[in-house]
């Protein structure tokens, strides 16, 4: 679900579903595992 020019001109924030956020968190652990801010062995 993209913007439309209606929602820019509206103001409308952004909405992210459920699903958006947790790909995020999930790729933000992978990349501090990948760089050592984090042990492996913590993330499940």
């Amino acid at each position: 679900m993209g913007m439309t020019d209606s929602d820019e001109k509206r103001g409308r924030p952004i909405r992210l579903s459920e699903d958006w956020w947790a790909t995020i968190a999930g790729m933000t652990l992978l990349a501090l595992v990948l760089v050592g801010a984090i042990p492996g062995g913590l993330v499940p």
